[in-house]
């Protein structure tokens, strides 16, 4: 009884430690490039996202020459 209680044990610690019984992408690497693409597209907009919300789009107004802006 010993021994099935200490295999048990054992088999539980192991189970644990192995990680995802079901590999989450597939073992090809062409079908794993795509489902990753796929799953990674939504953080693809975040770069856009951060220059949008603190203006880094936007031209740079500070010219190094002066302008006119009138009609000549």
């Amino acid at each position: 009884m010993r021994r099935f209680i200490l295999a048990t044990v054992l088999f539980a610690v192991a189970s644990t430690q192995v990680g995802c019984f079901v590999p989450i992408w597939s073992s090809n690497s062409d079908t794993r490039a795509r489902q990753l693409i796929y799953t990674s597209e939504g953080y693809r907009h975040i770069p856009e996202i951060w220059e949008r919300m603190w203006g880094l789009e936007l031209p740079d107004l500070a010219t190094p020459y002066r302008t006119h802006g009138g009609v000549i």
